[in-house]
């Protein structure tokens, strides 16, 4: 192949580079006000605290007791992690000085703690069930134990669950199961051309995200090509039909240092990469590709850099007729490039007495030669050599002169003859057919001939139709047009839900890979939840408002707001009769569910947040709810006795939860890397089984970790074909399938689970079926205490 680089595009100015830097500048300062709420939300808490440890220090110390309450050993892990063994102590004792206050106290004097005897749990206050800790046996015994973690300079304290006797000798494993993409839904059209072709095997070739699909429209299967680190931008087809051509944009890896863009050049049949070019020659991505006709075969890259013009290409082709002549268009702009000995001279298309467009977006080859344009202002224009030379372009160079228009109703023509209403034109340009295109799907972006009768439409809102002009036209691939964050899966069926910043929602069907239907709201949504019976979907909205939707009817069947900011979370409790609605107002509503989720009344709400929601989950029973906020805060809240904040978070340790979403807890610890700022993971979602959890970070990736996963540095599994920040995950109800959803670029990706048998829970949890001991069930930990040689099975259920 032989390769010839053009590079033009759009003017970079100082502008949005101006703009980027105060967005930056203005991100940090949110950020240190946002660490200064939280410092200041901590100090608070601590003095509280300490007001209420004075009075009992003082008694003690009085009392003269030797027996020290707490006796605390610092054990350094890792750097930012510290673990704080708290040896056992009586807390019946505990509870009794506490609450009565006395100087005939029954508890032990206290060691003053001191930088290597660092202080007790934080927050001992009362509890809604009475005392400072929740009440155990006379004489029972406690080993506490806390791991603190510091995200931007914030600590974190997490508690060890009860049933882990060593945490240093835990071993974390690559989890059982791994990740193949199953299914991509969605298409770029929004502000790509050219980039849906047809193969003689039957099947469709468009590019989404990072991956280039290949969907069999008979079978309704997909292959995919997966090797693009960044966005695909552009595609070309070898004339062999075969050879694909697809290049990509630049891109950042998690350190922000810029990856170059670069054209892979692959078999359609194999999906084998046959060469690689233009590494380290392109700088901002590549624009347009075309493969020459002729039987030496050229390939023409054009990038989005400026170093010839200062226009943006839009399309860029062979002429059929000459191989040595390349036609382009973009910005106000025909240009006709000669190349000869391996360079290229341009002329510029003269307009003449014919308007100048704003832009010129697509051009075809009549049966003669000439070039057909299609333009900005609804005009299709014939191009042909002009006898006279024309001075206007400097040094008598000879021009293309435009020599005929036809006014195709004032409205954009993004594909040669191809509007909102497509039209079929006969050779000599005389319209033969007329076809409306609905109006919810877009303008046409690009065409490809299936058999001459039959068509593929790629569209503006990221739809591919399927249809002719007697027959009408079908959507075969559908999609979000904007960046999208609220994904929730059915309980019980192989269903999901979608919304964004489209104001879309979108119910698909994973089993059968289509959209089951789609409804627009008035707000963009952001979260959504589905009841456990199945029913409804709750769906929050940028406003605070949030609705409820009939997956039968369609219809919303109730209609509230809480506040005026964005919803961030919904989340039913286990049994369905409590909704927790989480807003960017710091405060979490609860409602009470009846009428099978139609109807909602308001219970409480939980304040105690310095920041906004981010995530939430139920505990397994129902009564108690787990949430982080924005700035890093893990709280704990005891639903049933009225929304009220359990101030020891120590009390929590050993409670199970029936999902985990929240990105900070002692059982997820191990998915963040050192030095991470606390926005490089947007969501994570434990499996069913709880044998593994996915992880969406801010790098485009998809994790995978064995779960639980509760140390530093825990191997994972990594998967790569989001083109932006991945913004949710979740497991389908069995656990048969993953999904993950891209923000910016539009696409959700089905991963398949393979390794261990979705579903089976009996392998992966040996005490989730079991008895209940008096602190909690033996936890998922279990398995890995096994291997560590840390606890045997007879110890196990001694300690039950």
């Amino acid at each position: 192949v032989d390769i010839f680089y053009d590079v033009s595009a759009e003017s970079s100015t100082e502008f949005p580079d101006r703009l980027s830097l105060m967005e930056v500048r203005l991100q940090a300062q949110e950020d240190e006000i946002t660490l200064l709420k939280s410092s200041l939300a901590d100090a608070l808490r601590k003095l509280r605290l300490h007001d209420q440890q004075i009075p009992l220090l003082k008694q003690q110390l009085i009392a003269g007791k030797r027996n020290s309450l707490f006796h605390c050993a610092n054990i350094k892990i890792f750097p930012g992690l510290l673990v704080y063994a708290i040896q056992p102590t009586t807390i019946r004792t505990l509870q009794k000085q506490l609450s009565k206050g006395s100087e005939d106290s029954q508890g032990s004097c206290p060691q003053t703690p001191t930088s290597s005897s660092p202080a007790p749990p934080k927050e001992p206050t009362s509890n809604p069930h009475g005392g400072l800790l929740s009440p155990i046996r006379e004489g029972e015994k406690m080993l506490c134990q806390s791991i603190k973690m510091f995200i931007r300079g914030r600590p974190i304290t997490m508690y060890i669950p009860s049933n882990i006797l060593n945490y240093e000798e835990l071993r974390m494993d690559l989890p059982l199961q791994k990740l193949d993409l199953d299914w991509v839904y969605g298409y770029r059209g929004r502000d790509c051309r050219a980039n849906l072709y047809l193969l003689p095997s039957g099947e469709a070739v468009y590019f989404i995200a990072c991956v280039v699909v290949l969907y069999h429209i008979r079978n309704q299967t997909q292959r995919h090509y997966q090797k693009h680190t960044d966005c695909v931008r552009c595609l070309a087809i070898h004339p062999d039909k075969v050879r694909v051509a697809s290049g990509q944009t630049a891109g950042v890896d998690k350190d922000g240092k810029p990856l170059q863009p670069f054209v892979h050049i692959w078999d359609s049949k194999t999906l084998v990469t046959l060469q690689q070019i233009g590494l380290g020659t392109f700088e901002r991505g590549v624009g347009a590709l075309t493969f020459s006709s002729s039987s030496h075969w050229h390939i023409v890259v054009y990038t989005v850099e400026n170093h010839i013009t200062n226009e943006a290409i839009l399309a860029v082709d062979f002429s059929p007729t000459d191989t040595n002549n390349i036609i382009s268009c973009g910005k106000s702009h025909v240009y006709f490039w000669t190349m000869s000995t391996g360079t290229l001279t341009k002329k510029q298309g003269i307009f003449g007495k014919y308007k100048k467009p704003k832009f010129v977006l697509c051009f075809v080859f009549s049966l003669t030669g000439d070039v057909l344009t299609g333009d900005s202002e609804g005009n299709i224009l014939t191009w042909g050599k002009s006898a006279a030379d024309t001075k206007t372009l400097g040094k008598g160079a000879k021009g293309n002169h435009a020599r005929h228009f036809f006014l195709m109703e004032g409205r954009f023509l993004f594909h040669i003859f191809w509007i909102e209403a497509m039209f079929r034109w006969s050779a000599d340009l005389a319209p033969e057919r007329e076809c409306e295109i609905p109006e919810k799907f877009g303008a046409v972006r690009t065409i490809a001939d299936v058999d001459g009768e039959e068509l593929l439409v790629g569209t503006t809102r990221n739809a591919i139709l399927r249809g002719t002009f007697s027959d009408g036209f079908v959507a075969i691939v559908q999609g979000h047009v904007d960046e999208m964050w609220g994904l929730a899966t059915h309980p019980t069926q192989n269903i999901f839900i979608s919304c964004g910043n489209d104001r879309q929602v979108c119910v698909w069907n994973a089993e059968d890979h289509k959209l089951d239907w789609c409804t627009t709201l008035e707000e963009s949504g952001l979260c959504a939840d589905f009841s456990p019976n199945g029913a409804v979907v709750s769906v929050g909205l940028s406003t605070g408002r949030w609705v409820v939707l009939d997956l039968q009817t369609k219809e919303v069947v109730s209609d509230l707001t809480d506040g005026n900011e964005q919803l961030s979370v919904m989340r039913y409790s286990p049994d369905g009769s409590f909704l927790a609605v989480g807003s960017h107002d710091n405060l979490i509503y609860i409602y009470n569910v009846t009428e099978g989720g139609r109807r909602y009344t308001r219970f409480g709400k939980c304040t105690g947040h310095s920041s906004f929601i981010t995530h939430l989950d139920w505990s397994k029973d129902g009564k108690y709810i787990m949430s982080n906020s924005g700035d890093y805060e893990i709280l704990y809240w005891d639903v049933a006795s009225g929304c009220k904040l359990l101030r020891n978070r120590f009390e929590s340790k050993d409670r199970e939860w029936a999902s985990y979403t929240c990105v900070l807890g002692f059982h997820v610890m191990g998915v963040w890397l050192e030095g991470s700022d606390g926005t490089d993971i947007n969501a994570l979602c434990r499996s069913h089984s709880e044998s593994m959890v996915a992880v969406a970070d801010d790098f485009c990736k998809v994790h995978l970790f064995q779960y639980p996963c509760p140390k530093p540095k825990a191997p994972s599994y990594k998967y790569e074909g989001h083109g932006s920040h991945v913004t949710n995950v979740r497991f389908t109800h069995n656990d048969s399938h993953l999904l993950s959803m891209g923000g910016k670029d539009t696409c959700i990706l089905q991963w398949r689970v393979k390794g261990a048998a979705p579903g089976d829970h009996s392998k992966e949890h040996l005490a989730s079926s079991s008895s209940v001991c008096s602190s909690s069930r033996i936890c998922p930990l279990f398995k890995n205490f096994q291997k560590s040689g840390l606890l045997s099975i007879k110890s196990a259920f001694t300690a039950c």
